[in-house]
């Protein structure tokens, strides 16, 4: 029985069809494993910023620590230095 034409030529149509909307497809796929791989080094690059961030906080924290004390030193040497002159004359050299 020879081949309907028709039908031919439809399953022909449908075959392009078919491998342009694959092309598309694997052209999108590969612009969204693109940009997901730049979100991926970006997160990685974010990540990192976080870190060092997270570094820098605890590196201040101890700072104000340390700023904290000597204060509490320096206030404490001037209320004994105060507590020492009171009572005291001040013409009394």
């Amino acid at each position: 029985m020879p081949e309907d034409p028709i039908a031919q030529s439809e399953i022909a149509a449908l075959t392009r069809r078919y491998e342009e909307a694959a092309q598309k497809n694997d052209r999108e796929f590969g612009i969204v494993k693109s940009d997901l791989t730049a979100v991926r080094l970006q997160v990685g690059n974010l990540d990192q910023k976080v870190g060092n961030l997270s570094e820098q906080v605890v590196s201040l924290g101890e700072r104000l620590e340390r700023m904290d004390e000597k204060i509490d030193r320096n206030q404490a040497q001037i209320i004994e230095l105060l507590s020492r002159l009171v009572g005291q004359r001040p013409d009394a050299g």
